[in-house]
């Protein structure tokens, strides 16, 4: 499956000039970067201010569910109060945002995973930092933490919605799908123009999976995958089909590597606690 995908119709061209004159005929933008290594251009390097997300899974050692009861619930109001902690002691300028989902029953390796979005990617340090100090996380694991970050699709701008903007809208759905996602190298020898019309096709054959919403970001040279691919939905079945249909795209022949895939389901982190012992 591939890293872009909007949900919504294409914006509407702009109207023809009137026969009397008037404004120069529009078109929609041309899409297609002929000079995507900058060696003929040499654009400068872009330093807009943009979301970072960090995907941060975790797994619990089964020891805790025998300590005592009353031992357990104050080592969850800790880490609770911890998570909590990182959102509410932050300025709202810092565009801190933070979603919690349960992974039990769904994956082994995993039991939940908070979804953190900040414009500095320090802020998962100190949020990771909070957690350390308190007792649970004397009894977690991380098995899998993904970095990326926003950046605008050099293939979907024409499409307005999924893919288009910078700024994630996280946690619509009651279902979050998430994977890490790496192309071929071949596809980046591709033709500007070859890979444009792959996606085209790769777009237009998602188009009618409204209720699926893409959030595709970026993660060249900061993790070790390039993308990180979630999908917000409340229809795990319109997800499936998706992926499925998406497998017959020729862009899909490009994929590398698009596991380990995980089914979130969306849950406040104290009912997750609850849950776990």
């Amino acid at each position: 499956m591939s890293e872009e995908r909007p949900n919504q119709a294409p914006e509407t061209p702009p109207a023809a000039p009137s026969q009397s004159g008037g404004k120069p005929a529009g078109r929609p933008k041309m899409m297609v970067d002929l000079d995507p290594s900058g060696q003929v251009t040499q654009r400068e390097p872009d330093r807009a201010n943009r979301q970072f997300l960090n995907y941060a899974f975790y797994k619990l050692d089964p020891a805790f569910r025998r300590l005592p009861r009353d031992e357990q619930a104050e080592i969850k109001a800790e880490f609770l109060a911890a998570a909590a902690g990182w959102v509410t002691d932050a300025p709202q300028e810092k565009g801190i945002i933070q979603r919690t989902y349960s992974l039990m029953g769904v994956r082994a390796d995993v039991d939940f995973m908070l979804w953190r979005i900040a414009f500095d990617v320090r802020e998962f340090a100190d949020a990771q930092a909070r957690l350390n100090r308190t007792r649970l996380m004397g009894y977690l694991t991380q098995p899998y933490n993904y970095v990326s970050m926003q950046k605008r699709s050099q293939y979907v701008n024409r499409v307005e919605g999924s893919g288009h903007g910078l700024e994630v809208l996280p946690g619509q759905g009651q279902f979050l799908f998430i994977y890490p996602f790496i192309k071929t190298r071949p596809w980046y020898k591709l033709t500007p123009h070859s890979r444009q019309g792959m996606m085209d096709e790769h777009i237009y054959a998602s188009a009618p999976f409204k209720g699926v919403r893409i959030n595709t970001s970026y993660s060249y040279g900061i993790d070790d995958q390039e993308f990180v691919v979630s999908f917000d939905s409340d229809t795990p079945q319109e997800f499936v089909d998706l992926v499925h249909r998406l497998r017959y795209t020729e862009a899909s022949s490009y994929t590398l590597r698009d596991v380990p895939m995980f089914t979130c389901i969306k849950k406040e982190l104290g009912e997750i606690l609850g849950e776990l012992s």
